[in-house]
């Protein structure tokens, strides 16, 4: 006898229906899964006015985020339900839950203001992440703008907005003048979120490293990992200001790869 329901299917329909679901199937969706309740449990902590471990929990979120996707790719795993729940949980993780996070800290002293800033940053997640799904689908863009997003990156955007908070650990007074400052940069970054700004994203390096930067880089990482583990706060701050700066450059450099591939067009419809 059927049942009310419809049966779960994995692959969102069109091929053959999997009575059972490997187990590595499962995994990426596991770890989306812990993302969003590292993000809402993020600001259930930042409104028990336990900042510090809700921004922890933010960040973990967003770590989580970014691995499912690999870890689908690694184990073969990859499906269109688990593509529509990353989506979706993206909202969570880089919209919802540091605009919340940095409301109850800080946006909240600014009255309405305060909101208003709160929710543009959300709002500029969402449409962000509507227009990265859109553009995936757009087979017209010539191959070498794929080594850029358009717009700051969601989980750079939650990482960059919460620096008042990262500057209010580190001894900043987060009174009322601060929080209309904050409410100043929170629009600030939802607005590079939504804005046409080309982002280097580092695809064409591939997922191989020359045999002579293997040891460096690994390095590198560790010993990112053990400044983060041993002053969060300030590493996370120079890491910000860091990104800004990497914008900068991150524009120039697209913008002399335009004129390269411009002028080789050109050379080329010359000779025709």
């Amino acid at each position: 006898m059927a049942g009310p329901f419809a049966p779960f299917d994995q692959h969102g329909g069109g091929g053959p229906r999997i009575r059972e679901i490997p187990l590595r199937l499962m995994v990426p969706n596991i770890i989306t899964v812990l993302a969003v309740c590292a993000g809402l449990t993020g600001i259930r902590l930042a409104f028990e006015n336990e900042v510090e471990t809700a921004v922890i929990m933010v960040l973990i979120a967003a770590f989580l985020d970014a691995v499912d996707g690999r870890v689908a790719r690694a184990f073969k795993a990859t499906s269109k339900f688990g593509a529509e729940m990353d989506s979706l949980a993206d909202i969570v993780n880089f919209g919802a839950a540091p605009a919340l996070v940095l409301y109850a800290y800080i946006l909240d002293k600014a009255g309405a203001i305060g909101w208003i800033a709160a929710l543009l940053f959300a709002i500029a997640c969402v449409l962000r992440l509507a227009r990265f799904n859109v553009m995936l689908e757009d087979g017209g863009r010539p191959a070498w703008q794929a080594d850029y997003f358009v717009g700051v990156p969601a989980p750079a955007g939650a990482a960059l907005v919460m620096l008042p908070i990262y500057l209010g650990f580190l001894g900043f007074t987060p009174d009322r003048g601060v929080a209309f400052a904050a409410c100043a940069y929170t629009v600030i970054v939802a607005f590079l979120m939504v804005s046409r700004l080309p982002v280097y994203s580092g695809k064409s390096s591939g997922s191989r490293v020359r045999r002579e930067l293997v040891m460096p880089l690994m390095l590198g990482v560790v010993f990112y990992v053990l400044l983060l583990v041993s002053y969060p706060w300030q590493t996370m701050t120079v890491s910000a200001f860091a990104y800004m700066v990497f914008l900068v450059f991150s524009v120039r450099a697209y913008s002399c790869r335009a004129q390269k591939e411009d002028a080789a067009t050109e050379d080329g419809a010359g000779s025709l």
